[in-house]
């Protein structure tokens, strides 16, 4: 990647709704030629989609938390599948540690919660062990990557 790809990404990541024209002028390139770049991102998998990010508690969703799970050395392909499958999981990680996996949740409420672990992620293949950190406020929340992956990139030279 060079100097205009940083600068495109780190534009889009911004606001990814912008024309090419906006996004042209923003970087200092003409519609066309932005577009091509943006298109190699996108063919490349540096750019991976576009989406809109939604307020969870104006959803209904006012409860986010952490679930660190520990499973059976056996059932990580079933658990992993289910895990997919299931809409109250919004992000999964293996982690290196005490436990196999962090799980990220959201719930209506704690009662909502406390039902979500107790009938649906404790059942899930596997599980042996949940252990829940429910988070109070977010102070950041996806935070932009293209600005620290070009300052560690520019380390590594």
């Amino acid at each position: 990647m060079d100097r205009l790809d940083w600068k495109i990404v780190a534009a889009l990541e911004q606001e990814g709704r912008q024309s090419f024209a906006e996004l042209g002028e923003t970087i200092g390139l003409s519609k066309s030629p932005c577009w091509s770049r943006v298109r190699s991102l996108e063919e490349s998998g540096v750019i991976r989609g576009y989406a809109a990010r939604l307020d969870p508690a104006t959803l209904g969703l006012a409860v986010q938390s952490f679930v660190e799970v520990r499973i059976s050395l056996d059932a990580h392909t079933e658990f992993e599948a289910a895990v997919v499958a299931h809409p109250a999981v919004v992000e999964c990680h293996t982690t290196a540690g005490d436990s196999d996996y962090m799980l990220k949740v959201f719930a209506r409420s704690v009662d909502h919660l406390d039902e979500l672990l107790r009938h649906d992620l404790s059942k899930l293949p596997g599980v042996h062990r949940l252990s829940t950190v429910v988070c109070l406020k977010p102070i950041k929340q996806q935070g932009p990557l293209a600005e620290w992956a070009l300052m560690t990139e520019q380390q590594r030279r």
